[in-house]
């Protein structure tokens, strides 16, 4: 075994540098006293792509900014794997996103309280979303400014788009204001967390304020090996770099903020999962915690595509030389035009059935269509009514497959396992070609090619959903929250680790379910929570 070199002490240790360890690191600096050490596996983001909004065709499956995981064959989807993009940079997954603002729905956090984990009703977390918000239109009940990320409107308006929107209220779903009031039925454009046509991710709000904090200290390229415990209490972390092995130490606690992807194999490989499986793996046991892993949930997202006619699209302005110039003109001398986008400006929320108490479905409108992000936009004008299932039955995992900290993780998101997961992918197939049927878009004359219109019964709308289900990037609930009474819970209330003391998780995986939306907004929301309880707790000690 390699000796390790002791890498100094510190009150906290942060193990991620996204969007919730950037938060956590500028408000556990804010006091001077408090020295943090903030780990960050991947590295700077010093790319131009990552703040021009429309670089995400280019840092989605770039191996400088993505981890460019796979998940293991999946046998509900004819045993595809299936690319699952996690952001492998500083600001996480927050500097390669959508950038789309979305708290989710009140309903979520009501059922979260439900559960028994007492102060995570909408009530009690609507004022940690709008702790750090600086909202471009006017303070109100559920908006603030003055914070530090910034959120606005998108910076560019497609007549396509319009129509859509149009052909949405055709169909039954109103038109709305505002997603972020704790009822997102309706149709509305996205809030993005952008400033001035520039990507606002984690890092630029809240990690570039505090970097200049003599007790922060960054370390990038860096790759955790382990917690390390003293007894049950968590003390310190190992990590490698450039060949080398570190053990840094912790006087206050350890926070895990590595992602729902990292932070449970980190959780396994220092000994708190399953007996069973640890044994494997050849690791110690520190705490039987078989809930670790466990309960990972993501939004299966299907991408039916429609070409079109007599109106611009994405496709092809970027394939015209003369409009693409335009574009570069736009953007350096006004940040304006399509490098502003977010990969979708217009969004609406639906039921699959009228069972459903609210909406369980989010449509993603994008003046573009392409096989696969990470690949080229298709060569003719087109458009795509992204849709996912918000609230699916199906749980899959994800565990560490080597005690080789290097190694990459078994991800098996399961998706559409369940009778009910599988009814909804094709109501929600229906559903969005009865939206493209209304008359405000027959001028544009929508055709579909992707899946094809010849497909019409249950069972072929089914098999094309598990033909093009993939991930919408919003996995969470692999080191989840819950009661004292559930075997599964990993974490209680407060994102304590369970069976340990000094150490915590606080990014998605502690969702127990995930939320009814995007998750960069809920995980720093949670951040800021959790940061608000590492603070308490420490004054209690």
């Amino acid at each position: 075994m390699q000796a390790s070199t002791d890498f100094g002490t510190y009150d906290y240790i942060i193990v991620g540098a996204g969007s919730a360890g950037c938060l956590l690191a500028n408000r556990l600096t804010a006091n001077p006293e408090t020295r943090v050490l903030l780990l960050e596996a991947g590295g700077k983001d010093d790319w131009m792509w990552i703040h021009i909004p429309a670089g995400y065709i280019y840092t989605i499956a770039s191996p400088r900014t993505d981890w460019r995981f796979k998940t293991a064959p999946q046998a509900s989807l004819g045993g595809r794997e299936i690319g699952f993009p996690r952001g492998k940079v500083i600001g996480g997954s927050s500097s390669i996103n959508a950038m789309i603002y979305m708290r989710g729905q009140a309903a979520d956090y009501d059922g979260w309280s439900q559960m028994g984990l007492s102060g995570w009703g909408w009530d009690d977390v609507l004022p940690f979303f709008k702790r750090h918000e600086d909202h471009i239109d006017t303070a109100n009940a559920f908006h603030a400014q003055g914070g530090e990320l910034r959120v606005e409107h998108p910076r560019v308006k497609w007549t396509l788009l319009e129509a859509i929107r149009d052909a949405a209220e055709a169909a039954g779903i109103e038109k709305i204001a505002d997603f972020n009031t704790g009822d997102n039925a309706g149709s509305s454009y996205f809030q993005v967390t952008q400033r001035a046509g520039r990507r606002w991710s984690a890092a630029r709000a809240f990690l570039d304020p505090a970097i200049q904090r003599p007790n922060l200290r960054l370390e990038t390229g860096v790759m955790v090996e382990r917690v390390l415990f003293d007894g049950k209490r968590a003390c310190g972390v190992r990590f490698h770099r450039a060949g080398q092995v570190f053990d840094a130490k912790a006087n206050g606690e350890v926070v895990l903020s590595a992602g729902a992807v990292a932070s449970p194999k980190i959780l396994e490989l220092s000994g708190i999962g399953d007996g069973a499986r640890l044994a494997d793996l050849g690791v110690a046991a520190v705490h039987h915690s078989p809930g670790v892993g466990e309960n990972l949930q993501d939004h299966p997202q299907l991408r039916p595509a429609f070409r079109v006619q007599g109106v611009p699209t994405l496709n092809t302005d970027y394939r015209n030389l003369f409009r693409r110039a335009r574009m570069g003109i736009d953007y350096a001398l006004f940040r304006t035009g399509p490098l502003t986008m977010a990969p979708s400006q217009l969004g609406a929320f639906a039921k699959s059935s009228p069972r459903y108490a609210t909406p369980n479905l989010q449509f993603h409108f994008q003046p573009l269509s392409l096989e696969a992000w990470g690949a080229g936009l298709d060569p003719f004008p087109a458009f795509t009514a992204s849709v996912c299932n918000l609230r699916p039955t199906s749980r899959g995992f994800i565990h560490a497959a080597s005690p080789d900290p290097h190694a990459d993780p078994v991800i098996s998101p399961n998706y559409l396992a369940t009778e009910e997961d599988r009814q909804v992918a094709s109501d929600s197939l229906r559903l969005a070609r009865h939206i493209v049927a209304q008359k405000p878009l027959a001028r544009y004359r929508p055709q579909e090619f992707r899946p094809g219109p010849q497909l019409t019964t249950e069972a072929e709308m089914r098999e094309a959903a598990a033909q093009m289900a993939s991930t919408i990037f919003h996995p969470a609930g692999s080191a989840a929250m819950g009661p004292d009474h559930d075997p599964m819970a990993v974490l209680d209330e407060r994102m304590r680790v369970r069976g340990v003391t000094g150490l915590r998780v606080i990014d998605t995986s502690a969702m127990p379910r995930v939320v009814s939306g995007n998750t960069n907004a809920p995980t720093i929301m949670m951040a800021e929570k959790g940061a608000a309880m590492v603070l308490s707790d420490a004054r209690t000690r």
